[in-house]
């Protein structure tokens, strides 16, 4: 069998088995079997990255407070994250998917879409290369990975959770909508909490019941997208696997503070740090930006947030942190509470470029200045030199 001629697609999902917990398994095998919790320590205030196995059969999910996670599991063993080590992990897993294919789409660290409909004659027919790919993946790096294997990007990415952990799951040609229609609606990616309210309401639990459902009956929840709604329950979705990274939006910091900040002068010493690290990641990755946001979230969990666009684009972080504390102050006017979450984020990005002014400031030495700052961060640590504004109330 060729696959052109039964297979016209033929679309991989690749996702990393509880990926965090997994690599720091993997360099601590004394953990191995223990239920293990990435993501901060008990008594903090950060959430779940990640759960092994033996975690998430106390309830433990991805995404829940620590705190939570603690009460439903004691005596589990919880660990801060290490993003270098998940992400030199995570560049070894793309160059085994790379061996398959050409078009390798990493959407996170630890999930990929491959695209294998041009690499039979390479790689061998589609269930033989999945085989081959969890191989690689379990004796090169030491971890498990779920697959899954459609004409598409939506049902391979459901088929890879079907048999979670270490799956594989092949839905051949034409069989989509058959294995779709039993699932409950919840499985299909883009559908939230919320949309599953609404069709329980109008009686719809399943993806077969809503690839019946006629577009007008959908368009009150789902809006212009009702139609793709139902295709993509018939199992229907021409989405290609795209390989190059989509260009960053936006890029920022935030943090969740081990104790409320009532006073203002810690938030402004937070913002800056804050600005600081997401000024730094601006110039590493080349960028300025032109709308400077930040969000707080006060003790009780409501979550506010402000923007400003700036008169030109920056990657200065004194320039951001001005502007954000400016904000955050103009937001603590309508509401005085304890503050439990600060966030900094710049949008509106383009590729950095100095422009130089007649008066005021040199941007070439304000330029210059911040890669040293830079530089001193890398080999020691970041906030060495800091603003008077904020050293005088450290």
């Amino acid at each position: 069998m060729s696959v052109a001629t039964h297979w016209p697609r033929v679309i991989v999902h690749a996702d990393l088995d509880a990926f965090f917990a997994a690599a720091e398994i993997l360099r601590r095998p004394e953990l191995r079997g223990k239920p293990v919790i990435v993501g901060g320590r008990p008594g903090g205030r950060g959430v779940v990255a990640a759960a092994s196995y033996e975690a998430r059969a106390y309830g433990v999910r991805s995404a829940m407070p620590i705190a939570q996670a603690v009460r439903l599991c004691p005596h589990g063993v919880f660990l801060p994250g290490d993003h270098a080590y998940y992400r030199e992990l995570s560049g070894r897993f793309r160059a085994i998917l790379e061996r398959f294919s050409p078009l390798v789409e990493m959407v996170s660290v630890d999930e990929a879409y491959l695209d294998l409909s041009h690499s039979e004659r390479s790689v061998g027919p589609p269930l033989e290369a999945a085989r081959a790919i969890k191989r690689q993946v379990r004796e090169e790096l030491g971890l498990t990975v779920s697959l899954g294997v459609a004409t598409s990007r939506l049902v391979a990415k459901i088929a890879s959770d079907l048999d979670k952990p270490d799956g594989l799951r092949l839905i051949e040609p034409g069989a989509e909508a058959v294995t779709l229609a039993p699932l409950p609606v919840e499985r299909m990616p883009g559908i939230g909490p919320k949309s599953v309210e609404r069709l329980q309401r109008i009686g719809v639990t399943t993806l077969g019941g809503l690839a019946r459902m006629p577009a007008a009956a959908l368009r009150p929840i789902f809006g212009r997208r009702a139609d793709e709604v139902i295709a993509r329950a018939r199992g229907i979705d021409p989405r290609p696997v795209n390989p190059e990274r989509e260009p960053a939006k936006s890029i920022g910091r935030e943090r969740t503070f081990g104790q409320d900040l009532t006073d203002r002068h810690e938030i402004e010493r937070a913002l800056y740090h804050l600005a600081e690290r997401t000024g730094r990641d601006l110039r590493r990755e080349g960028l300025q930006g032109r709308v400077v946001a930040v969000k707080l979230r006060y003790s009780d969990f409501e979550t506010v947030g402000r923007q400003r666009r700036l008169p030109r684009p920056t990657d200065d972080h004194q320039e951001i942190a001005e502007v954000a504390m400016d904000l955050v102050a103009r937001l603590l006017e309508e509401r005085q509470a304890p503050v439990r979450l600060l966030g900094v984020r710049v949008a509106g990005l383009g590729p950095a470029a100095i422009q130089l002014t007649m008066f005021g400031d040199d941007p070439l030495r304000r330029h210059r200045l911040n890669h040293a700052l830079d530089d001193l961060a890398a080999r020691y640590h970041a906030g060495l030199v800091i603003p008077a504004r904020v050293a005088r109330h450290t």
